[in-house]
């Protein structure tokens, strides 16, 4: 999905500035609204995923701290690893989505002429 962000982002800074009738640009803003809520429900399922790591972290280090064992502290050490990746993978998908607005923010105001 992060490459697919990418690529998107790119072809939308290609795409902001570029003339279109008022027609094509219509159509442009709808598929990219579409593309925009595809994006939003991947950001929406990785906040999901990455909250339930993050919980599930803190209730291993709970039960280190109760019971220690070396067992939970190396399942925390992998969890805390997952969840380091998915957070990252959250920060460029909401970064992502962010640019996406500031694009569709610009390119609809040329549609309706607004300096």
């Amino acid at each position: 999905m992060a490459k697919r962000l990418r690529a998107y982002l790119a072809f939308m800074e290609k795409m902001k500035d570029k003339e279109m009738t008022e027609e094509e640009r219509k159509e442009f803003l709808t598929q990219m609204l579409i593309q925009i809520q595809f994006f939003q429900h991947e950001r929406f399922i990785h906040l999901i995923v990455t909250v339930c790591f993050a919980l599930l972290l803190m209730l291993t280090l709970l039960g280190c701290i109760l019971a220690p064992d070396l067992s939970l502290f190396a399942l925390a050490v992998i969890i805390f690893g997952v969840l380091a990746f998915y957070i990252k993978h959250y920060y460029l998908l909401e970064n992502g989505v962010q640019k996406l607005y500031v694009y569709y923010d610009q390119i609809q105001q040329k549609h309706f002429h607004v300096p």
